[in-house]
């Protein structure tokens, strides 16, 4: 068996697994941020991790509504690049 792998097959590899990292990412982010948006999740997990005190500033629409845009954005774009190389 020849375990050599060329510079090509190694290039198509880390590619791969940059999409599905990119992919995983913006889906589980958009996730957090649309249950953090739309729940009481995010003062709960705050007063857990110790960090309620950030609550006003974090439990905002324009902080909350941007990250789920960000993270919408991130999916869709690695959806986009993911459709590129079919």
């Amino acid at each position: 068996m020849n375990f050599c792998l060329y510079h090509d097959d190694v290039f198509a590899m880390a590619t791969d697994a940059m999409k599905d990292w990119l992919l995983s990412i913006g889906i589980g982010g958009s996730a957090l941020a649309a249950l953090c948006c739309f729940t009481p999740f995010l003062p709960w997990l705050l007063a857990i991790l110790g960090f309620s005190s950030a609550l006003g500033y974090f439990y905002n629409d324009v902080v909350l509504l941007l990250a789920l845009a960000l993270f919408l954005s991130v999916t869709g774009y690695a959806i986009w690049r993911r459709n590129q190389n079919k």
